[in-house]
């Protein structure tokens, strides 16, 4: 049996956690939620740093908790990446790498040294001190350190909390690159909604040491029963495929996924190969709705769409309208005026003005 199945019950002095379901067994699972909401917690039970009587965890049909069984966290095949580094200040970069990976026996290490130092970029950095890096570099090193203990499940607790704008800019590329190429499923604690869209493949929203919901990204972002809908930074994460490139204007067009390859998206041009898989995100607020096609116009991205749903912003003069994109759901934030004068309503058919397209990977 393949994912994570976990159950736990535990009281906390503001809150109770009280969870249950199961998680996929690849790629970036964000655990998203206000400060408070259980996050933390749930994340220290699954590595075995919180004891919930009774509780369950079953990871790709193995036992680490479930009645008499009780796996300790060193018991456990798990990572563990801080909101503070904490490299051993006495170890160089090198050394503090090898501390992990050289207690690991050999036929058990499921990746390799020269790997890890590639996907992280720290060929540079082996000669150094950790006092001797800076923020997200000292990070970079702890995500390499936990990978090299060849880990079944790579736990990270708001790792970029403690970085300052520069070095979350600097240190995130490597975390899409960690996604990319790493077989080693990560659950990924934040209450930052632009990690989460820019990382996520599967989503948990926590409030009140209780799970509200949980699925895949797009389909929690564009929920009109959610938050996540109604922010001022709201938005949709499509799946896309790199279809062509123009080199004369430095541009990239990539088809969505499920529209048959019919619509495209024109995006600042990335180096990858046709049909690599890439995803966009899209604000609500960056969407237009029109009746008709626009011809002359400075806005590249305009595709045919259709009303799925229109429901109340966060602001009284603004709707959100919920947009069927070949297969996937976007969302436009306009005013209540327009919506009238236009009439929008469910199934109607319209007009989806992109202004910007955020290519993230």
């Amino acid at each position: 049996m393949s994912g994570i199945e976990f159950e736990f019950q535990l009281p906390r002095e503001d809150f109770k956690l009280q969870v249950s379901g199961t998680l996929p067994d690849r790629g970036i699972t964000a655990l998203f939620g206000a400060s408070g909401s259980g996050k933390t917690t749930l994340l220290r039970c699954i590595a075995g740093l919180e004891r919930a009587p009774g509780g369950k965890l079953v990871v790709n049909g193995e036992v680490w908790q479930q009645g008499p069984t009780f796996l300790a966290t060193h018991q456990r095949p798990i990572g563990y990446v801080f909101q503070e580094a904490s490299l051993f200040a006495h170890l160089g970069v090198q050394r503090n790498l090898e501390y992990g990976w050289k207690r690991i026996p050999r036929p058990h290490r499921n990746i390799e040294f020269e790997e890890v130092i590639r996907l992280l970029g720290l060929e540079h950095l082996l000669g150094r001190f950790p006092h001797q890096l800076s923020g997200g570099q000292r990070q970079r090193v702890a995500i390499a350190r936990a990978l090299l203990t060849s880990p079944a499940l790579l736990l990270m607790d708001e790792p970029l909390s403690a970085l300052d704008l520069d070095s979350k800019q600097e240190i995130l590329p490597y975390l899409e690159r960690l996604h990319d190429e790493s077989r080693v499923p990560i659950l990924y604690v934040s209450h930052s909604p632009d990690e989460v869209v820019r990382l996520a493949d599967h989503l948990v929203l926590m409030e009140h040491g209780k799970i509200v919901a949980q699925g895949e990204i797009n389909q929690l972002l564009t929920r009109s029963d959610l938050s996540l809908s109604r922010l001022d930074e709201a938005s949709a994460v499509l799946k896309c495929r790199v279809a062509a490139h123009d080199p004369d204007y430095h541009v990239s067009y990539v088809a969505i996924d499920n529209s048959g390859l019919k619509q495209k998206l024109l995006v600042p041009f990335k180096d990858l190969p046709t049909d690599h898989p890439v995803r966009v995100r899209i604000l609500a607020r960056d969407v237009s709705l029109a009746l008709q096609m626009q011809s002359q116009t400075s806005i590249s991205n305009i595709l045919p769409a259709r009303v799925v749903e229109v429901f109340p912003s966060n602001t009284p003069f603004q709707v959100i309208v919920k947009l069927d994109i070949g297969g996937q759901f976007i969302l436009s934030k306009i005013t209540k005026r327009s919506a009238a004068l236009l009439h929008i309503e469910k199934d109607k058919l319209v007009y989806a003005q992109v202004k910007s397209v955020a290519l993230m990977r």
